[in-house]
């Protein structure tokens, strides 16, 4: 499966500590005429699908992806875009770039490896207590392959493709990393991990993706 994809990145006129949920913010108020750019109906409900645009800061350099209909919105922004707004204060842009690309999606004869560049928020409440009571490395580690290969097939499915054979994930190492969602503690990982399955690079895993969370590079 080919998806459009759209990596649209930018640097500021004097140093910024960005955050990709203020940078989720930015747009979601200068551009909130694109559902797809807050991720809400209408009515403010949350719009339940895999975000097609989605927002990142990786190596203190803000990103922001497009997939598909997201890639297109972008292509729009990027014409409108001057500055960025992070609290109170307007950055203006040195430079802004747009990449736009066509990207293999799916199950693959080969193994591939990649990296979280951002903390994987891989448990939910209940998994979390199986994660903890899980005791040794090794039962953690399955645990959690067990959940990587469910976000692979729920990203799948999102996306609108069927996966027909089995996906084998092997986490090759892997560390906790404590962060924090919306102001609460969580508890995130890094670390690669080496799967069946091709996944194009910056793209999100676990939850919260679209502030950032889960993002993945290609080793």
């Amino acid at each position: 499966m080919k998806l459009r994809t759209a990596l649209l990145t930018f640097s500021f006129n004097e140093p910024v500590c960005a955050r990709a949920d203020r940078l989720r913010g930015f747009f979601a108020t200068h551009f909130g005429g694109f559902r797809l750019v807050h991720h809400h109906l209408d009515d403010n409900r949350l719009l339940y699908r895999t975000p097609l645009i989605q927002y990142k800061v990786v190596n203190r350099q803000p990103l922001v992806l497009g997939v598909n209909e997201g890639a297109d919105i972008l292509r729009q922004i990027y014409e409108q875009l001057q500055f960025i707004r992070i609290g109170q204060t307007d950055y203006r842009l040195e430079y802004k770039r747009l990449y736009l690309g066509e990207e293999r999606f799916g199950e693959s004869a080969g193994v591939h490896t990649y990296t979280f560049l951002t903390p994987w928020l891989a448990l939910n409440e209940q998994n979390y207590q199986h994660y903890v009571c899980a005791g040794s490395g090794a039962a953690r580690r399955a645990l959690l392959e067990r959940i990587l290969v469910g976000n692979i097939l729920s990203l799948a499915k999102g996306l609108g493709y069927m996966v027909t054979a089995p996906i084998e994930a092997e986490i090759e190492n892997y560390r906790e990393v404590r962060t924090t969602l919306k102001g609460t503690p969580m508890l995130g990982f890094l670390g690669s991990f080496r799967v069946n399955f091709e996944i194009p690079e910056y793209f999100g895993l676990g939850k919260s993706v679209s502030r950032g969370f889960g993002t993945i590079g290609r080793l």
